[in-house]
């Protein structure tokens, strides 16, 4: 199953960590503070409490989102300027494919 990770975290050298994180766990840095890649249960719990030892009493929020197959296939991207137009993603084994 796909993860997808978002975060907000004000203080920049917790921040650094979390990133580190999120690339030692082999997802993708997708945007500034979103990483997306395959995690199965057990590592995506992992992750969650090796993110929460990072952030400890600090201020931010770390959303950590399971998407599945069938919900990945209906993803919509608007990239500009890349394509000033609304692409539709189609799932592969891979990955999404982008149009």
């Amino acid at each position: 199953m796909k993860t997808l990770v978002v975060y907000d975290i004000p203080d920049d050298r917790v921040r650094a960590k979390v990133f580190e994180t999120c690339k030692d766990y082999g997802l993708a840095h997708i945007q500034y503070s979103a990483f997306f890649g395959p995690l199965n249960q057990n590592r995506r719990q992992e992750l969650c409490q090796r993110l929460r030892r990072i952030l400890g009493n600090k201020e931010g929020k770390i959303i950590i989102c399971p998407i599945c197959d069938k919900d990945l296939a209906l993803m919509l991207e608007i990239a500009v300027p890349e394509e000033a137009v609304c692409r539709v993603a189609e799932l592969s084994k891979k990955g999404p494919i982008i149009y």
